[in-house]
């Protein structure tokens, strides 16, 4: 299938999933998954962000559907998956197991994985707990839940370049408590009080939301998408992802064998270039394309066109082509 190949709009056309269902995992958690594309295809997953988004019809259309069989997966408490917004039985260790349950339901030995921002952190550590069953790797926007990551998120480094955005987020909460906005967010997230969740999760998503993209225009998401979004990054990120300091860039060099293109945006402020570029220091084999004119969206142009160029490459290279 040919792709869009205009400058604002690579991508490959839209395409409707071929099955869709859920899957009962432990904590009370149903995972929502769809497959499009070939079925005979290339194994492929997608691995959306957060923690705590979701996939979208877009998620579909960086793979050619002519030559990928490609999955996706509500990761838990996101998007259709069940009950929304939960924090039990969440954990990146939860996740990674769902993703190999995935993999055996759908008898896929290898598939590549394509993740963007958390995504990336999730396809990381499931390719080093299952370096066997990846093919390759496409990454966006590299976190891997460091301390100076987080703290340049929640902490104080990115109001060096969006400082009236910073304001607005800090203070919201009251002053005695700002000097760890981290943990004072989470306490509301995670509190019994409705109200006080819903306009916790809408002043934490419009921080983020100020850091994403070059595009013009704020990002519009529904409430509950909000609330889930909110909730299940401050879980994550109060326990640093539920990772060892520093350990997947430490790891990076098990990599070795798995093919790999990492795809970062020159002004992306919610993870900057530093982190791409030492993952791919330590990643033997690994290719970083910077995008010159991009932030940290997979809906800026530039980004979209990056990954989609590195889907179509490994179609060629793990098809034999």
């Amino acid at each position: 299938m040919r792709r869009f190949t205009s400058v604002a709009n690579p991508l490959y056309p839209p395409v409707e999933p071929h099955a869709s269902g859920f899957m009962p995992v432990d904590g009370g958690h149903e995972i929502y998954w769809e497959a499009c594309g070939n079925p005979q295809g290339i194994p492929a997953l997608f691995l959306h962000g957060g923690p705590g988004g979701g996939c979208s019809a877009q998620s579909r259309r960086f793979f050619d559907p002519a030559r990928y069989r490609v999955i996706l997966f509500d990761q838990r408490g996101c998007g259709r998956s069940t009950p929304a917004g939960s924090l039990e039985s969440n954990t990146t260790a939860h996740l990674i197991d769902d993703i190999d349950a995935l993999r055996r339901v759908f008898g896929i030995d290898r598939w590549l994985l394509l993740g963007g921002s958390w995504g990336a952190t999730l396809a990381l550590a499931y390719a080093l707990h299952y370096p066997l069953h990846v093919s390759a790797l496409v990454l966006r926007a590299v976190f891997t839940a460091r301390r100076a990551e987080i703290d340049w998120l929640y902490h104080g480094g990115a109001a060096h370049i969006f400082p009236e955005a910073w304001t607005r987020f800090a203070t919201f909460i009251p002053e005695r408590e700002r000097n760890h906005l981290l943990r004072a967010y989470h306490a509301r997230l995670t509190s019994p009080d409705d109200a006080m969740v819903n306009s916790s999760a809408r002043a934490w998503c419009v921080w983020e939301d100020a850091l994403a993209t070059l595009l013009p225009g704020p990002l519009v998401a529904e409430p509950i998408a909000l609330r889930s979004l909110a909730r299940i990054e401050a879980h994550y990120f109060i326990h640093r992802a539920f990772l060892e300091e520093g350990e997947l860039i430490a790891s990076a060099p098990r990599l070795r064998g798995i093919p790999g293109v990492i795809v970062q945006g020159r002004y992306d402020a919610v993870t900057p270039p530093a982190t791409a570029w030492e993952l791919h220091q330590s990643w033997p084999g690994s290719r970083l394309c910077i995008v010159p004119d991009a932030g940290h969206a997979s809906s800026e142009p530039g980004i979209a066109r990056e990954l989609v160029n590195a889907t179509d490459e490994f179609a060629a290279r793990l098809a034999g082509e």
